[in-house]
């Protein structure tokens, strides 16, 4: 790391940009080499600048913040990337630690916790806003559940996509009511109580992905 932080900041509204530029030009530990509005171009103006700390916002139109945060834990692995959002459900937050994030922080961080952040993020330690802090604690806590069968997500998958019992009974070639009983168990497994409850969960974890079928 050299003497200043030095940083790049992602966003794609330009007045978040304008002001987080204006806190850190302001700190002499800091220094803002560039700024980019979405996830491409946060991963070309990072392989051309090198910044010790990449600033990077999640939804973006294009790339986006998951897939700029991936591609630069394989191509820049020195540069740290803290995630500065507004959300921090796990459909958010899990995939950025996943894909490589080193810290992740919200928006409505005092200015003061935002640079100790990233001068925290620049070292390499692992950074966290409390309410993120505590869902993956939750998450690494919580009993392990049993993963669904391939045929439990056949089923879902087809019920995801709007069929009937009836009708994903008949795409699978199994009777209705063992359409019922595989449903069954996944409300079971997914701790949910319908199929739209069941849809969304398998969406958020992973399970079913939207355009690609399923997925594990």
């Amino acid at each position: 790391m050299s003497e200043r932080v030095t940083l790049l900041i992602v966003d794609d509204h330009p007045v978040v940009r304008d002001g987080l530029r204006g806190i850190f030009s302001g700190d002499e530990r800091f220094e803002v080499l560039g700024e980019a509005a979405d996830g491409a171009a946060a991963v070309e103006r990072a392989l051309t600048l090198a910044p010790d700390v990449v600033l990077m916002d999640l939804r973006m139109p294009g790339t986006d913040g998951v897939t700029a945060i991936r591609r630069l834990a394989e191509t820049a692995p020195s540069v740290r990337v803290l995630v500065l959002t507004t959300y921090d459900t796990d459909a958010e937050v899990l995939p950025a630690i996943e894909a490589g994030a080193t810290g992740y922080l919200l928006k409505d961080a005092p200015r003061d916790e935002l640079l100790r952040a990233v001068l925290s993020a620049a070292r390499g330690e692992a950074v966290l806003a409390p309410s993120v802090a505590t869902r993956l604690l939750d998450r690494v806590r919580a009993p392990a559940r049993e993963p669904l069968s391939q045929r439990e997500l056949e089923v879902l998958a087809l019920v995801a996509q709007g069929a009937s019992n009836r009708e994903a009974a008949r795409q699978l070639f199994i009777s209705e009511a063992t359409i019922k009983t595989h449903l069954l168990h996944v409300y079971a497994k997914l701790d949910v109580n319908d199929r739209a409850a069941a849809v969304a969960a398998a969406y958020e974890r992973g399970l079913l992905r939207p355009g690609e079928g399923i997925g594990r």
